[in-house]
């Protein structure tokens, strides 16, 4: 069967574990990279009336100090 591994997890944790194979097989200055990339800043707006609220942060440890801009900001 091409898709066993559907009867054991969902399609998120597989792209994961592939995702780690990848970046754990590659030379050590490129791994690094390739991890910073994966790091997710999560952070939440309630918007009202098409006016934005206060961005509340929900990982702050991950917090940069120039986070990067929205296509939608």
């Amino acid at each position: 069967m091409s898709a066993t591994w559907r009867s054991v997890f969902t399609y998120n944790k597989y792209t994961q574990i592939t995702a780690r194979a990848v970046r754990n097989s590659l030379e050590e200055t490129h791994r690094l990279a390739a991890e910073k990339r994966g790091l997710t800043l999560l952070r939440y707006q309630k918007w009202e009336d098409g006016v934005g609220g206060t961005q509340t942060v929900l990982n702050p440890d991950v917090e940069t100090s120039d986070p990067k801009k929205s296509a939608a900001v």
